[in-house]
């Protein structure tokens, strides 16, 4: 069989392009007879003379339905076609195709018909050609000459003794799926093979399953920098990545690895499970296997010179595990200068304690009060620095003159956004490592991830404008997956998330209950007049400025509805004042009543400080004791200690002032009186009862208006929870706000 060079045909469209065509020939004893020769005899010499043979017309037709099952289509069948091309070809490889079906039937059909004997001629022109797909690679890295702790890869195969790199096809063919095609799609094409330029008219046939995982890689270490001398140029901390390169060619072995494979080695330790090593002697605490798992697992973080997110469910012990981890770097010896955390606020108290009870022979300074600077020379001195967001951002020039063995930020997400006082204040400070505390890493969007690994490894996940193209509007607006995927293959080292459900097994259950109540007629005309107005304002503001710079006009109106939802009163229109009842008010107080009288211990959250006051006016006529938690609050530890001795059994608190930071395990109800836009946020303040030392059953109620935007925004709630869920390997990609979605929440009340 003779397969000729490509020849310019002209297809319906009027356009002219190469096409691979076949001669097919079948050998009589030495002579050459086309398929469309129409003779049934001729000559052949043989050593006695000349002979006259027939041809088998009954094995030709089986070499030509062997050669049709390939793909190949008589040519016969197009005139027009046929009628351009100058040859004598037989076949066409599949009309108006593209270079990946033709070079598809190079790479499978033509071995198979040598297998079986056939004899393949390939036109030394012809612009399809194949290399062997079976061609061994090779990697190298070398060191980059100028940034410390980045390197460069190159990636190619070996044809005919030469190296091939193939990096700069493959980041062509990865950028062209920018923000069209996915690499799923690369799944989709008719073609058995995606191929990869090599040189002038030679290609590398790869199957779609592989090119795919080999994209993927190449997706979680390109940031869309440009190639330095051919390699791509990675920061340690994305090494992982490389590791997954044998994996993703097939197996251990098809890559021949050069260079620092010392890089390649430690990065794929970090996919392993850390081998277990004694607790600390100095810690005063038995940890439980999941909290050993994760000292260890920091421990891994700091042999590789890497930062971290410790974020684990709200109540698992982030705390006790992070303090052991300190104690185990004291013994280690490598903690040869103090250690700084960074935490809310609300939470330095709790800190001192746990480090006093846990670890008593650390040395901790704290650095917290008008007192503080009376206290900056124990600084150099100490193991243990506890500061706040507020102070560190008023004192930063004193800190970042004090280089740290490693600073922790307990509750990160308070740096989500990375334009914040608190985002900008924390990169300046001089640590050999890095640590977060965070039970909910992503909150709302990606950018707060970014921010996080902007602190921990600044570069691991490129600069702000590139992760958004890159990662952040494919996957929340687009939901493309393969982003998703590989932005999650390449923080996966770094995060360690575990959930009550998975290690906490020796909780009790934990029901949510959702307690829907109908506005009667005062209040529901309220919430109408206040809705049609707020959602004229809306639209008025979008059009003007669209949805992303109307944000504070938005939230805004959202909150009037929310108030009229929880209280009229907390309205300041003068319409409110006419409307004497508040149904969820009277929902609230009926289920507080029955919960009290089963012997139940209950919290209670809003958003609104000015509601739990209604509630706490509330209480008091009812002659109900309670204590409360807000901003306002001078002394939360004395609150705290009277709930926790049992001395009263209902606890008002703010979900800012005591989301987080507060074990409250001797309650066994919560009742959310208003919902919020982040889950998150609620579930934190769930977990105020439901954390590790609880032994009751703990009952969630959320109360809402049926119907209204709080119906609404529980839907909202569980869309925008995918997002973290998504990135943790718990769920799909995120969908996004959009307009639509406003409108649903500007939605009148139904009939």
């Amino acid at each position: 069989m003779w397969v000729s060079a490509g020849e310019a045909g002209t297809f319906d469209d009027g356009k002219e392009q190469d096409v691979p065509v076949i001669s097919l020939c079948f050998d009589y004893e030495g002579v050459r007879v086309r398929a469309a020769d129409r003779r049934d005899r001729f000559f052949v010499a043989r050593p006695a003379g000349m002979a006259m043979v027939g041809r088998d017309r009954g094995g030709e037709a089986r070499a030509q339905c062997l050669l049709e099952g390939f793909g190949a289509i008589e040519l016969a069948q197009f005139e027009d076609v046929a009628a351009d091309l100058d040859s004598d070809a037989d076949y066409i490889v599949q009309l108006d195709g593209n270079v990946h079906t033709y070079c598809s039937f190079s790479a499978y059909a033509l071995p198979q018909l040598r297998r079986l004997g056939w004899n393949i001629e390939v036109d030394p022109s012809y612009p399809y050609q194949v290399v062997d797909a079976d061609a061994p690679w090779y990697a190298s890295v070398e060191p980059d000459e100028e940034r410390t702790d980045w390197f460069g890869i190159e990636l190619g195969i070996q044809v005919e003794g030469k190296k091939v790199n193939m990096l700069p096809a493959m980041l062509e063919l990865l950028d062209g799926c920018a923000d069209g095609e996915t690499l799923e799609a690369l799944l989709k094409q008719p073609a058995r093979f995606r191929v990869v330029p090599v040189g002038k008219n030679k290609y590398l046939p790869v199957p779609p399953e592989r090119l795919k995982a080999l994209m993927q890689v190449l997706l979680e270490m390109y940031r869309g920098e440009k190639l330095v001398d051919g390699q791509l140029c990675f920061p340690r901390s994305r090494g992982s990545a490389v590791a997954k390169l044998d994996e993703a060619l097939g197996g251990s072995g098809r890559v021949l690895w050069s260079g620092i494979t010392s890089v390649v080695e430690k990065a794929r330790q970090l996919h392993r499970v850390p081998v277990p090593t004694p607790l600390p002697r100095g810690l005063q605490a038995k940890l439980r296997p999941y909290q050993e798992q994760g000292v260890e697992w920091l421990g891994q973080l700091i042999d590789h010179e890497a930062g971290g997110v410790l974020a684990d469910d709200m109540g698992l012990g982030k705390t006790l595990q992070t303090i052991a981890h300190l104690v185990r770097q004291k013994e280690s010896g490598k903690m040869d200068r103090p250690c700084l955390v960074v935490m809310p606020t609300s939470l330095v108290g709790n800190w001192q304690r746990e480090l006093g009870k846990f670890a008593p022979d650390l040395k901790v300074c704290v650095l917290h009060g008008p007192k503080r600077e009376s206290k900056r020379h124990e600084v150099p001195g100490a193991d243990v620095v506890l500061t706040t967001y507020p102070l560190l951002v008023r004192d930063i020039e004193a800190f970042e003159s004090q280089p740290f063995y490693l600073v922790i930020l307990d509750e990160a997400q308070a740096i989500k956004n990375p334009r914040s006082l608190n985002s900008r204040t924390v990169r300046r400070l001089a640590a050999q490592h890095r640590m977060c505390l965070s039970g909910t890493p992503v909150e709302n969007n990606l950018e707060e991830l970014w921010a996080l690994f902007d602190f921990l490894m600044p570069g691991f996940l490129g600069d702000a404008e590139r992760f958004r193209s890159y990662f952040r509007l494919p996957i929340e607006r687009a939901g493309n997956q393969q982003r998703l995927d590989a932005l999650r293959d390449a923080v996966t080292p770094f995060i360690l998330r575990r959930m009550k459900e998975s290690v906490a097994k020796d909780l009790p259950p934990k029901t949510e209950i959702v307690r829907p109540v109908e506005l009667g007629d005062d209040q529901r005309e309220l919430y109408e007049s206040i809705r049609v107005a707020a959602h004229g304002d809306v639209r008025k503001a979008i059009r003007q400025k669209g949805v992303t710079a109307s944000t504070i006009a938005i939230l805004d109106a959202l909150m009037k509805l929310r108030q009229v939802c929880c209280d009229p009163r907390l309205v300041t229109v003068p319409s409110a004042r006419r409307v004497k009842k508040s149904a969820k008010y009277e929902l609230f107080f009926e289920l507080l009543t029955t919960q009290l009288e089963q012997g139940r211990r209950v919290l209670v959250f809003s958003q609104f400080t000015r509601m739990l006051d209604l509630l706490a006016e509330g209480l008091k006529e009812r002659k109900i004791p309670y204590v409360d938690l807000t901003g306002a609050t001078q002394d939360r530890q004395k609150q705290c200690d009277r709930f926790e001795r049992r001395e009263i059994d209902v606890f008002l608190i703010s979900l800012k002032a005591g989301g987080t930071g507060l074990n409250l395990t001797s309650a066994d109800t919560v009742i959310h009186y208003d919902p919020w836009w982040n889950h998150a946020s609620q579930a934190q303040a769930t977990d105020r009862a439901y954390r590790i030392g609880q032994t009751r059953p703990v009952f969630v109620y959320n109360l809402i208006v049926a119907g209204s935007v709080e119906e609404r925004m529980l839907r909202l709630q569980q869309r925008k929870s995918q997002l973290a869920q998504s990135l943790l390997g718990l769920a799909d990609a995120p969908t996004s706000l959009s307009e639509l979605d406003l409108d649903d929440l500007f939605a009148p009340l139904p009939d």
